[in-house]
Parts: C-alpha cells; sequence; structure tokens
C-alpha cells in the first residue's frame, strides 16, 4: 500500500487525501485549522493538526517514512516553500506541490520539488489517480464512475494477442490505443500482438482500471 501525506485541507487538498484513500492509499492529512481536521477525519487513514511549517513536527510524525508527500498550501507562498523545504531536508522521496501560478511554480521547482500542479491546470482526481499507481502515466476522469488511463503493458500481456487477451470479456475495459515506439495505434485490431515497452490506453470503470494498473 502507497502512503501519502496532505498538506493543507483547502478544497483540492481535501479531494485529493480522498481520492486517494478511495485509490487505496494510505493517507496522513494534515492542517493547521482543527475544524478542517474535523471534516476529513472520517475519510482518510489519520488526520492531526499540525503546523507543517515546523520541520521537528514533521519529524515527530515520521512524514519522511511517508511514499510521498502533497503541499496543497499553495495561496501562501511562505508557507509553501518552507513546508516544501522541511519535506526536502527530512528526505522525503517525492513532493507535489501546488501552486497559484507560474512564479510560484518555478520557486518550488528550484527549491527541489519533484512535480509541481496549477489546480485550475490538473484537478485532483488525476493527480491522485497517478499518484496512486507507480504504473499510471495519465489518467482522464470522464465521469465519476468511468475514466480513461494510460499505463505500461502488464508483462504478462507481453507476446499475446488482443483477442487472445480478450480484456473485454474478462476484466470489462476496453483498449482503445496502444502506444509503440513513439507511434500511436488507434483502435488497434484483434490480432495486434502485444511488445515489450508497449504503452496502452485504456477506457473503463475505475474499478476495472484499478485491477489492470495491479497487474
Amino acid at each position: 500500500m502507497k502512503s501519502c501525506v496532505v498538506i493543507g485541507m483547502g478544497r483540492f487538498g481535501r479531494e485529493v487525501a480522498r481520492r486517494l484513500c478511495e485509490f487505496g492509499c494510505e493517507v496522513l492529512a494534515m492542517d493547521l485549522h482543527s475544524e478542517l481536521i474535523q471534516q476529513i477525519s472520517g475519510e482518510v487513514t489519520h488526520a492531526v493538526v499540525a503546523d507543517a511549517k515546523d520541520k521537528e513536527v514533521l519529524r515527530t510524525l515520521d512524514v519522511q517514512d511517508f511514499d510521498c508527500a502533497i503541499v496543497a498550501v499553495g495561496d501562501n507562498l511562505a508557507d509553501s516553500v518552507l513546508t516544501t523545504m522541511n519535506l526536502k531536508e527530512l528526505n522525503v522521496p517525492y513532493i507535489v506541490c501546488k501552486a497559484r501560478d507560474e512564479t510560484h511554480r518555478q520557486v518550488l521547482e528550484k527549491l527541489g520539488a519533484d512535480r509541481v500542479v496549477i489546480p485550475e491546470q490538473e484537478n485532483a482526481v488525476r493527480l491522485a489517480r497517478s499518484l496512486s499507481s507507480p504504473n499510471v502515466l495519465d489518467y482522464i476522469e470522464l465521469s465519476d464512475e468511468y475514466g480513461i488511463v494510460e499505463t505500461p503493458a502488464p508483462k504478462r500481456w507481453i507476446g499475446k494477442t488482443l483477442r487472445e487477451l480478450n480484456v473485454r470479456a474478462k476484466l470489462g475495459v476496453n483498449i482503445i490505443a496502444i502506444r509503440r515506439d513513439g507511434r500511436i495505434n488507434v483502435a488497434p485490431g484483434g490480432d495486434f500482438f502485444i511488445e515489450d515497452g508497449d504503452v496502452i490506453v485504456v477506457l473503463g470503470d475505475t474499478d476495472s482500471l484499478t485491477t489492470v494498473q495491479n497487474l
């Protein structure tokens, strides 16, 4: 199970935390405001009132042992910068930061953030889906129940045709395209062989897509 700490329980942070839990991650939600923690506490693994600008507080919470941290306090540049610096100094393996604009993005990238998102450009569901599975290269939400995911072809599929795999009947998903060596094959036929290095684009409901990602 992947573990994530989400710092800042504003609208974006709450949605990321909820979705990460929905996608099977262990989630620690953190905010300075107790009312926001009360609102999210029943929807995540752990929720604490804490100041992420204090490195020793983060250390006490064992934040350094989490797989990734999401800094969702992008409206306050100083808080965002201090929190990101603390996480870097604690050697958190992967840090994602919310930015309010391009200038803020550049500052966070210089601090060493692994990924910076501007909510107007990337929604919480897409971010959570990509963080919850190391295999997801991209995710597009079509509705609350359906989406499209881009992911490396599972090893067990290599050397088999789409007809042999019969994923629509067995897994309830449709392979709508396959990317190979920089080229896209849209709507590949049943005789198409999966090769090592192929990236598949799959349409399906969220549960079925999760199954494919975990193969």
